[in-house]
């Protein structure tokens, strides 16, 4: 079994609202929307169409009420119990896209997420920017944190990636689809991960983006994100949304018209 050792400190990582955040030799294009108020989906111009060519995902468009809970995962700060506690509360599904250093350090965090239902996505196990790395190099990062993270839980593969950074092109877009794995993006985030401000204020900016369909990323470092989350869901669900898994829509969406119903 191939081990590494991380030697790179953990960053506070997903610079969220941005646009084209490399050279621009390096043909990189770094995640980003304008965000709205008006509870509609954003418009996320040109990357529209590149997603759809290679099927991954940002958004649920369908515009049925749905959220998609997502989470990612680079570091522990000792609130992911108070989070999973509050997931198994309200009976809602998340994912959780996890990095090799969460993996090597938090391996019954894993295996609990998996126990209690949730997905595990791939984060990459050093936290690389995929766009200047080979091929074989991005095939190592994603096998061997599925290897890692099949070696302390139950889920033995992994099928939605979250690039690090938010960072991709056409490329990489590829280069995962050839590996079997699925780009999940967002369409609803803010920086959560830096100085915290009292839940209300992370309960605000999330209702203020709401949207149907919304794929909401948020990390598990903030504090702030765990004391409002009962709040979030319990106000969401009475306002007619429902909380979904990543299976039951990306599975749904891609079975043939006219199936879904079965």
């Amino acid at each position: 079994m191939r081990k590494y050792i991380v030697v790179t400190p953990i960053i506070a990582f997903l610079t969220f609202f941005m646009v084209l955040m490399q050279p621009a030799d390096s043909g990189a294009y770094g995640w980003g929307f304008k965000k709205n108020t008006d509870h509609q989906i954003p418009d996320i111009g040109e990357y529209k169409e590149i997603l759809k060519e290679y099927g991954a995902y940002y958004v649920d468009d369908s515009g049925e009420k749905n959220i998609y809970l997502t989470f990612d995962n680079g570091y522990e700060a000792g609130y992911t119990d108070e989070i999973l506690d509050v997931l198994k509360q309200e009976d809602v599904p998340a994912t959780f896209f996890v990095t090799g250093h969460y993996v090597d350090s938090e391996p019954d965090l894993i295996a609990r997420m998996v126990d209690e239902g949730h997905i595990i996505g791939n984060h990459s196990y050093h936290h690389p920017d995929f766009t200047i790395i080979s091929e074989e190099s991005m095939q190592e990062e994603l096998e061997t944190l599925e290897e890692a993270v099949a070696n302390v839980s139950e889920q033995k593969d992994i099928k939605y990636l979250r690039p690090p950074k938010g960072v991709f092109n056409e490329r990489t877009l590829n280069w995962a689809n050839e590996l079997g794995y699925i780009h999940v993006f967002w369409s609803l985030a803010f920086v959560d991960w830096e100085e915290q401000k009292g839940w209300e204020y992370a309960y605000d900016q999330l209702m203020n983006q709401i949207h149907p369909g919304a794929i909401m990323l948020l990390h598990t470092v903030s504090s702030d994100n765990a004391e409002s989350l009962e709040h979030i869901i319990v106000e969401l669900k009475e306002q007619g949304y429902t909380f979904k898994s990543l299976d039951d829509f990306v599975l749904k969406d891609k079975m043939p018209e006219g199936i879904h119903g079965f």
